[in-house]
């Protein structure tokens, strides 16, 4: 009678268990929701005008629409509304101007990386053949001590953050 029964609970574990359903909703590529496709939308508000609504606009955002740079640039204590559309404060805007200048070159990220992957290869010995980054031996000499940036700025005087101790 026992094993019987041991073998009826086994069943109806198995039948349970529906295959491997359970360990598929855990897996990265199973069907369950994606903490990140959910958005925080602005509270909605009512107009204090409703007879002179804004006419809306085919593509433009909505006043409930996430807006993440404005958010970060709020809750740093600046002004979001100080924003142009190329997330630039409207203070910077000469500065960008005069960057600019003598024009923007649209791939500089990429030649910044290989110039920078140039620039490691010289400055490590036998880098290649270590087969790993040597990124700071190859900036050891242009590093800043930041413990004394932080006593050269105490003994000028010049109001300085607490830091962790070394």
């Amino acid at each position: 009678m026992k094993l019987i029964l041991c073998f009826g609970m086994i069943a109806m574990l198995a039948a349970c268990a529906g295959g491997d359903r359970g360990l598929r909703d855990l897996r990265a590529n199973g069907g369950g929701p994606d903490e990140f496709r959910v958005l925080p939308m602005q509270p909605l508000t009512l107009p204090t005008d409703i007879t002179n609504l804004p006419t809306p606009t085919p593509g433009g955002a909505n006043l409930t629409d996430p807006r993440p740079n404005a958010d970060a640039v709020a809750v740093l204590g600046g002004n979001p509304n100080a924003l142009n559309p190329n997330g630039i404060p409207a203070r910077d805007g000469a500065l960008v101007t005069a960057a600019g200048r003598n024009g923007v070159d649209p791939a500089i990220r990429q030649t910044l990386a290989s110039e920078d992957a140039a620039f490691r290869n010289r400055q490590t010995r036998f880098g290649i053949l270590r087969g790993r980054d040597r990124y700071f031996s190859a900036y050891a000499r242009q590093a800043l001590d930041a413990y004394a940036e932080l006593q050269r700025f105490r003994d000028a005087g010049i109001a300085t953050p607490s830091a962790p101790p070394q």
